[in-house]
């Protein structure tokens, strides 16, 4: 097992192949803190969503007076127009700040994530245009695009990706999605590398959410109460993740993407997401612990980064367990709890809970631009 030795958890992670992005975005974390973070602690990328921005821009009045300036220069914007103003500008900003990671890795790293709107989780040919959109009007090139892993999802990824346009593919539970997302992000190499355009320098991850999986499974391990139960408890998100790992590893070490890559394609990372621990009986770094392996992102909520940061140790775990992982996962099965149950409720979850915060973050901006213009 690799062990790294430096008083950087962070740098430790990296060494043995594993990226640490921040999953949080606030415009006063720009004005110095991100910069620091990516200099002294080896941040490596940065991950928004609705939900996050719904709570920066909720709870602090850190956006208001360019809301009101925006307001006033345009009086009929639209509460979404509104939105995607504060959100570029924030995500330009974070994306400069880590121009120069994006440069050092060769693009590998640096990168940050925009989200299409969480309305457009089954609109495929509405996700491909307002991908298109966002990725013209940030106009970084260490944007990714991210889309919902739906099977709508699926195909705007591969179309995305077959424009040349990095995405980043979230809300994803199960291993049977991932796998559907990795076979997209071959085809649309081969759709790009076929219509003569390079495929070199394109960058996505498959952003596989792990700590609601042990909500969900622990809960109904929970209602059945055996002895049997009880030792699954806590073990089936970890074994989740390490199965979609081995799926990563063959799939991008076959043939079929060896000649992809002979043309410089990269392989699509695994980005472990939903990383902060929602049981208090487990180790605050519990999710960041057991998945550190090469070719991997994990992106983390701040207090969870600090954890890590404080007492966290980066050792080489994913790689191993892999035939324990497939055994926690079959002896669910034994007990009469269908994974792929719980995974198709967490990705609807994820969807409806994104739209919720979407609406109240367009409920929020229209309450404000109120108040201001009063």
């Amino acid at each position: 097992m690799s062990t790294a030795t430096s008083s950087n958890a962070m740098a430790d992670a990296y060494a043995i192949g594993q990226s640490l992005w921040l999953d949080y975005i606030q415009k006063s974390l720009l004005d110095g803190e991100l910069q620091r973070m990516i200099n002294e602690d080896q941040l490596k990328g940065l991950t928004s969503n609705p939900a996050i921005f719904e709570q920066a821009i909720a709870n602090t009045n850190e956006y208001d007076e360019t809301i009101a300036a925006i307001v006033a220069d345009q009086s009929d914007v639209s509460e979404l127009e509104l939105f995607n103003q504060l959100a570029i500008a924030d995500i330009q900003a974070a994306a400069d700040a880590f121009a120069d990671t994006y440069e050092e890795t060769d693009g590998v790293d640096g990168m940050v994530s925009l989200e299409v709107t969480p309305e457009l989780a089954h609109d495929a040919a509405g996700t491909i245009k307002m991908g298109m959109e966002l990725h013209g009007r940030v106009n970084r090139p260490n944007l990714m695009i991210k889309v919902p892993g739906t099977s709508e999802g699926v195909k705007a990824f591969e179309a995305l990706t077959a424009l040349g346009i990095n995405v980043n593919v979230t809300l994803l539970f199960s291993v049977s999605r991932y796998k559907e997302i990795a076979q997209a992000y071959i085809r649309g190499l081969e759709r790009r590398h076929a219509d003569g355009h390079s495929i070199a320098r394109i960058a996505s991850v498959a952003s596989f959410f792990v700590s609601r999986v042990d909500v969900s499974a622990d809960k109904a391990l929970d209602a059945l109460g055996s002895a049997e139960a009880k030792a699954l408890t806590g073990k089936i998100a970890i074994a989740n993740a390490k199965v979609a790992y081995g799926h990563f590893v063959n799939l991008f070490g076959s043939e079929q993407f060896t000649k992809l890559k002979e043309q410089g394609a990269r392989p699509q990372r695994l980005l472990w997401a939903s990383t902060g621990v929602k049981n208090p009986d487990y180790s605050d770094v519990l999710y960041i612990e057991e998945l550190i392996g090469p070719d991997t992102v994990n992106t983390v909520p701040p207090k969870t980064l600090e954890a890590f940061m404080d007492h966290g140790v980066a050792e080489s775990r994913l790689t191993g367990g892999l035939a324990q992982a497939h055994k926690d996962i079959s002896s669910l099965t034994g007990l009469g709890v269908s994974l792929s149950d719980l995974t198709d409720s967490l990705e609807a979850d994820g969807i409806k809970s994104f739209e919720e915060a979407f609406g109240r973050l367009l409920k929020v901006l229209a309450d404000k631009r109120q108040t201001l213009a009063s």
